[in-house]
């Protein structure tokens, strides 16, 4: 079963879409089960202005997808770097164990994005 906060981000998730003219992006898919997760962003002096989510796959890829926009958001890019799978689980109320992927799926997108952000701050 999934939490109300799962639920609520894949009914109405955050951030949906692409950013235009993205200074970094990500694309990743899981071979397991086929859920597939992109991340656009911008930054601006060495913030994240605005980060967009795509996904396709279960609830809780999407979920994920939508709550971890919602966390890098306004973060500096060192300061995403430290988010944790455990800060993604917390803000989605906690996750089944078969959904577990999903988590995993979405910081593996940040942490290929954020490379390319370096020479951008």
């Amino acid at each position: 079963m999934y939490s109300a906060q799962v639920l609520e981000h894949f009914e109405h998730p955050r951030n949906a879409g692409t950013v235009p003219d993205a200074d970094a992006s990500a694309c990743l898919e899981n071979p397991a089960c086929g859920d597939v997760l992109e991340l656009s962003m911008k930054i601006s002096g060495g913030w994240i202005e605005e980060i967009r989510f795509r996904a396709k796959g279960c609830v809780a890829a999407v979920a994920c997808g939508s709550a971890l926009t919602e966390l890098a958001r306004g973060k500096s890019v060192e300061d995403a770097a430290k988010l944790s799978r455990e800060d993604l689980v917390r803000a989605v109320g906690g996750l089944p164990n078969a959904s577990e992927h999903a988590s995993h799926l979405a910081m593996d997108a940040l942490k290929a994005m954020l490379p390319k952000l370096w020479g951008k701050q």
